[in-house]
């Protein structure tokens, strides 16, 4: 009952994340960039329930929009890197020989770079932005996803139905998409839900470093415009990293949940 418990209020958290980046716009009770002077840094109201910043822009609207960088990030970077890594790694596995090899091999030299080093470098040099961010973090995304796959396939490829496959005739194509796809969905959905989470994380890393978007909010700039004031006025630090905190920590332990629930349901 109370992992049940947990997983219902894990499951809440990401459901209101996700519906207010759906629903900013409708949301957000003032404009993420209206500006009031006079009251600024002031503290939670009933007029502004997380406070103002400096130019008196308030905080709630800016992180609903802050949530719309945060999974559009995450979500995308997962999607890439999923596609990609699954078709490497399924070749790799399905084919063996010198093509596993090769590709191996270009996927160990890829994993001896640092990737957010990496995407910092990236990013830095094609400029701030929501794309130029997802592109550098699917850069490396996918190798991750890749080698899982290839490690499952390996272990599908000695089990009945897929010499079964093989002996009908099936092409690769179908044994990828018909066969190995439905068996290797939940390993993969364990590493996508902790890959939203590392990208939620990378994405604000580099908004804070001013390498991501830039005219709309996202939470990594809402910590670095805060932190400027975090005696004077803590909610401006406090809230958004509550927000990256809560997102994190949701999608990682929403993919603890389904891991565990794939180990049990192996064990029957």
């Amino acid at each position: 009952m109370k992992r049940k418990a947990v997983l219902a209020i894990l499951l809440i958290i990401i459901g209101m994340f996700v519906f207010a980046a759906l629903f900013a716009p409708l949301l957000a009770p003032y404009s993420p960039d209206q500006q009031n002077l006079c009251p600024g840094l002031s503290g939670p109201s009933s007029g502004h329930w997380l406070g103002q910043d400096k130019l008196g822009r308030d905080l709630l609207s800016r992180m609903i929009f802050g949530a719309r960088v945060s999974l559009l990030v995450g979500v995308s970077v997962v999607l890439i890197s999923l596609i990609v890594g699954f078709m490497v790694g399924a070749i790799s596995g399905v084919f063996g020989g010198m093509i596993d090899q090769a590709l191996m091999r270009i996927i160990d030299l890829l994993m001896a770079f640092p990737g957010i080093l990496l995407a910092i470098a990236l990013a830095a040099v094609l400029g701030p932005g929501i794309g130029n961010v997802i592109f550098a973090l699917s850069l490396l995304g996918w190798v991750g996803y890749a080698r899982l796959v290839r490690g499952q396939v390996l272990v599908e490829r000695e089990k009945a139905y897929f010499e079964s496959a093989r002996a009908l005739g099936a092409g690769t194509a179908r044994i990828i998409f018909k066969h190995l796809v439905p068996n290797l969905a939940g390993p993969v959905l364990v590493q996508a839900s902790f890959g939203i989470a590392g990208a939620i994380l990378a994405e604000a890393s580099l908004s804070f470093l001013g390498l991501g978007a830039q005219k709309i909010p996202s939470f990594g700039s809402l910590l670095a415009h805060g932190i400027n004031f975090l005696r004077t006025a803590p909610h401006l630090t406090i809230f958004p990293g509550l927000a990256v905190f809560l997102l994190v920590i949701s999608f990682n332990l929403l993919g603890d949940f389904i891991a565990d629930y794939l180990r049990v349901e192996e064990k029957r």
